[in-house]
């Protein structure tokens, strides 16, 4: 019996060997979104809290914490184009996700591991061994390879299933389905990372972090038994073209060189950069999605300081919750608040929004995906001016209760401070995040949908590695002048300042982002 008999495609087969009649659907996008669920439950119970394991467990300065955070998080976000290159050339988008579950495996078992090491040196927790710290990080950057993987290829697939069989026509239901599974994948993820920061993080502060990390291995377990548990239901894939794919390849490298190849690749190249065919058709790919691509990095800068600055920033607060419980909040638990604001407006944004929206409009999603974009980038922007003036409030409660000198006291200033900014990065993801995301999904062809997904991910990789770039020029320029912006003690430093230069350039990026949305072609007619 061969492979695809037993539902196991083989690359450019199907997944399994019913028809696709009974195959697809909100059934099998089920069992995705489940899976999706508990990946990010996994994986951002590292991610999420990383920022005071290295401050605390691996003793880091909050500049030198801040940027390994980015480097690790812009990694994790640029390795879905490999992931989904393999898989859209070779693998297949089914078998790329089972790789991601090992992988899975392989890396949070290390990490556990690792985090039972224990030395009798007395500040080992500051100094930790060379050997620890190389195991540490080869743990660490698997976890990114195995969400290189799994993100670009389990969304895809989640949205194939809404797409036309193969040899069949598109149903005009499925595209506003589509639409609407983005919305709530998202959904899915804000609970999962709901559940991964304000549980999983409290674990690894107030009890071990071996238990956290343990649970994170624990749920990914899960996530292989869910996908395969859904394979009967799944849709076919689009069959894998790799000489297709490398002739694209091909075709870019010689547009990069200024060569011109045999006819076959000059087609290639239009479907690369867009230029009408013979047909006057417009396929649309990488070149004519760069600009977007390139305008919506600070937008995504400007989100990765949930993880790194606004965890910190939170850490000096009051997080008691309530007089004499003695329940305190872990600060990378404030990120709950980015959850429970994703989970509020993803069912208002879908059932509510979209068709009032719709009737002014006239547009099936209420906005185009440009406008919900620059919408978002906006909000964004709106989120940084807020963090300003919230730290600055802090700075001031800091200097009139005296505690200046005093970093690891708790200022008489409530957590709930911070909800505000939070409110608004989350408005601002479900608008611009999960906008890119549909946008990269639908200008491109069906042979290249991981490819799209994982390069509107790959936004928010090199938006943090800018971000860490930002960090790092900012530090040692104040530093130069005297107190650094990202002092250790954050009670001398000045995050407001760095806030209000990431709104600034918000300002500058949407000006830029508008003026190219407004010229832009879409693939598809009925999203003008």
């Amino acid at each position: 019996m061969e492979s695809g008999e037993l539902g196991v495609p083989r690359p450019g087969q199907s997944v399994g060997s019913r028809s696709d009649d009974s195959r697809g659907g909100w059934r099998a996008a089920g069992f995705l979104l489940a899976i999706s669920f508990l990946e990010i439950v996994g994986f951002c119970g590292v991610q999420s809290n990383l920022m005071m394991y290295l401050t605390g467990h691996l003793g880091m300065s909050t500049a030198a914490a801040a940027t390994s955070v980015n480097a690790f998080i812009g990694t994790e976000m640029v390795l879905p184009l490999a992931g989904a290159m393999i898989a859209d050339s070779r693998l297949g988008r089914y078998r790329a996700v089972l790789v991601a579950g090992v992988l899975y495996l392989l890396s949070l078992g290390m990490l556990t591991v690792s985090s039972t090491v224990r030395t009798t040196e007395p500040h080992a927790a500051s100094s930790p061994p060379l050997a620890q710290l190389a195991f540490f990080h080869v743990a660490l950057y698997l976890l990114a390879a195995a969400r290189g993987f799994h993100r670009p290829c389990a969304e895809a697939l989640g949205a194939d299933q809404f797409a036309a069989p193969i040899d069949g026509g598109e149903d005009p239901s499925s595209r506003a389905s589509r639409s609407s599974y983005f919305n709530w994948f998202h959904f899915a993820l804000s609970f999962g990372f709901g559940i991964a920061t304000a549980g999983l993080s409290y674990v690894e502060d107030n009890v071990s972090w071996t238990g956290g990390f343990g649970a994170c291995w624990a749920t990914m377990v899960l996530y292989l038994a869910v996908f395969l548990l859904g394979t009967p239901t799944y849709r076919a894939e689009r069959p894998v073209d790799g000489s297709r794919f490398a002739e694209t390849v091909r075709a870019w490298a010689a547009r990069v060189f200024r060569r011109r190849e045999d006819k076959e690749a000059a087609g290639t190249e239009r479907l690369l950069t867009g230029e009408p065919d013979e047909e006057g058709k417009g396929e649309g790919l990488v070149v004519k999605l760069l600009p977007i691509w390139a305008t919506s990095l600070i937008f995504a800068a400007m989100l990765a300081q949930v993880t790194t600055l606004f965890t910190k920033q939170g850490s000096t607060l009051d997080r008691r919750l309530g007089m004499g419980t003695g329940l305190v909040v872990p600060p990378a638990a404030l990120q709950f608040f980015l959850s429970v604001t994703m989970i509020a407006t993803v069912p208002v944004y879908d059932r509510l929004f979209v068709p009032l929206a719709r009737r002014v409009t006239g547009h099936h999603k209420g906005l185009t995906t440009l406008q919900r974009i620059g919408a978002g980038i906006a909000t964004a922007g709106v989120a940084m001016a807020v963090a300003a003036l919230v730290e600055a409030r802090r700075l001031r409660v800091a200097r009139e209760a005296g505690l200046v000198d005093e970093p690891d006291a708790a200022l008489p200033m409530s957590l709930w401070w911070m909800l505000p900014q939070y409110v608004l990065i989350g408005v601002a993801v479900l608008l611009a995040e999960i906008g890119l995301q549909e946008f990269f999904y639908d200008q491109v062809s069906d042979a290249f949908r991981s490819v799209g997904l994982a390069l509107s991910m790959s936004i928010f990789g090199v938006g943090n590695y800018v971000s860490g770039m930002l960090v790092s020029v900012t530090d040692w320029a104040t530093r130069s002048r005297g107190e650094s912006w990202f002092s250790d003690n954050l009670n001398r430093a000045h995050l407001d300042y760095f806030y209000w230069l990431l709104a600034g350039l918000a300002v500058l990026e949407l000006a830029v982002f508008l003026h190219l949305a407004t010229r832009y072609a879409y693939r598809n007619k009925d999203e003008l």
